[in-house]
């Protein structure tokens, strides 16, 4: 039972969990029995709530479960970082679990930095510390949960800790995605030119439409938009930052649902398909439109 006034639960309403947690379950007597200490209620009712995957694509949550999980919950910095401290022990001013009041990571981020906890006293008052690649630190005097609260919405704030400033946060389960590039004309290229590039994205994402905003870049004219369409997870940029293309991840099972709306979708742009070529993963998508051309993302796409 999650209390309604808890940190955890003001993350939830912001942030809606996956239907599925990720290496979320297991047997937490045995995890802390390995560990060699027991953890934070918080951190539990965390990992069991949204498992394996990151918040706002910066922050990815550790948990004791699963076996192919590539981002375990373990002490092992004394094993990775001890021969380093020992060279330059400036650098290294917190000691590291199982050593005494020691750091223990129970996050780490996109650009390698680690969230642990300050494992001194009982396991419900221990501090979050971040330590960065460069050696640099931030304590707060807070749990996992009431951190990760103060992050999302923006009451608390980080030097070390990046977050989107134009977008809602958001949660993805790591789950595995299949990875599509589609390669479109240049503008100028096709005959009578495109549509300007706003107008492109909003028909591209209306098609596709519910989605939401994961962030855009744009430099000297070149621009990539990050959107996910809501009701199925998939997740898109669109952009003329590295050539004019459209990238596309989504579960593999649903690589010709996928194909379907993305196709129909660029064919609503006025984009002509150059290449498509499947950067991560088995799908294979072909240039027909198929039995069902459909922009819908939902089951009449399928």
């Amino acid at each position: 039972m999650i209390d309604a006034h808890s940190s955890l639960a003001r993350i939830i309403e912001r942030v809606p969990p996956p239907a599925e947690a990720v290496n979320g379950r297991g047997d937490w007597a045995d995890a802390e029995r390995a560990l060699g200490t027991r953890l934070p209620d918080d951190y539990k009712k965390l990992v069991e709530a949204y498992g394996r995957g990151d918040f706002w694509g910066v922050l990815c949550l550790c948990t004791p479960f699963g076996d192919d999980n590539p981002v375990r919950l373990a002490a092992d910095l004394v094993e990775d970082f001890g021969p380093l401290r020992e060279s330059w022990p400036e650098q290294f001013p917190y000691p590291f679990f199982p050593e005494p009041g020691g750091l223990l990571t129970w996050a780490i981020t996109d650009n390698s930095a680690q969230l642990c906890w300050l494992t001194e006293g009982p396991p419900e008052s221990w501090p979050v510390v971040i330590w960065s690649r460069d050696s640099d630190y931030e304590r707060f005097d807070c749990g996992a949960a009431a951190f990760l609260d103060g992050w999302v919405s923006g009451r608390l704030s980080s030097e070390l800790l990046h977050r989107s400033r134009d977008a809602a946060p958001w949660f993805d389960a790591a789950i595995e995605r299949d990875h599509v590039y589609v390669r479109l004309e240049e503008p100028g290229e096709g005959e009578g030119g495109l549509l300007p590039y706003a107008e492109r994205l909003r028909i591209l994402r209306d098609a596709l439409a519910p989605t939401a905003d994961r962030g855009g870049y744009e430099y000297d004219g070149r621009r990539q938009d990050h959107f996910v369409v809501t009701e199925t997870g998939w997740q898109l940029t669109y952009e003329t930052a590295y050539g004019h293309q459209l990238r596309v991840a989504f579960p593999p099972a649903e690589s010709e649902a996928a194909r379907h709306a993305v196709l129909a979708a660029i064919g609503r742009m006025g984009c002509a398909v150059q290449s498509i070529g499947t950067v991560h993963g088995t799908s294979s998508w072909d240039l027909s439109p198929g039995p069902s051309a459909n922009p819908s993302p939902g089951p009449s796409a399928a």
